[in-house]
């Protein structure tokens, strides 16, 4: 079934037509590529239902992404939609494990999105920032110190707790890699 139909079918409800593409996704009925070049060049609401629709399919199984996905959800993180942000930062939460070392534009751009007014897109950013901290990478020694200063400005307890639970599981896992000699993360 082509894309453009689907997101456009005025018969089918929002969250039937992420279901859909998230089904094509995983069954790979639809290529994640075909996908994006899809979404690249759609507006706000159908982008953001096919991002959406890559949320639910790598939560499912992350290795569906590609490097592309990765770059494509890092891109729209700067997007003006708040869905489009949320929905991003989700996908690149379930899949930042898979690309510990292609991170770093990501987490800027998460950053700037952790000081969003939208509570759904801190929120979103905070699951990103705290899967890619508890994530095995060189840098979380020196990361460790960004989250807890944006977790002390954040004034939800439901974000902040989102921060603590990452920061307490990557401090454990960078002293228990300490303590077994290991010079390098």
């Amino acid at each position: 079934m082509n894309l453009e139909i689907i997101v456009n079918d005025k018969s089918i409800k929002p969250k039937e037509i992420t279901e859909i593409i998230s089904k094509m996704l995983l069954d790979n009925s639809v290529a994640i590529n075909d996908l994006i070049n899809f979404a690249k060049t759609a507006k706000d609401s159908p982008k953001a239902s096919c991002i959406e629709a890559l949320e639910y399919a790598t939560k499912t199984n992350p290795e569906i992404a590609t490097i592309e996905c990765l770059d494509f959800v890092t891109e729209t993180l700067t997007e003006k939609a708040p869905r489009v942000k949320w929905e991003s930062a989700r996908v690149i939460g379930n899949i930042a494990h898979r690309f510990p070392e292609n991170l770093d534009i990501a987490i800027n751009n998460l950053i700037i999105n952790s000081e969003h007014t939208g509570t759904v897109v801190r929120w979103s950013s905070a699951y990103a920032l705290g899967q890619i901290i508890i994530t095995k990478n060189e840098n979380t020694k020196y990361f460790i110190s960004t989250i807890e200063t944006i977790c002390e400005r954040e004034e939800k307890n439901s974000i902040r707790k989102i921060y603590s639970d990452a920061l307490k599981k990557a401090k454990s896992k960078l002293k228990q890699h300490i303590s077994n000699g290991l010079t390098t993360y």
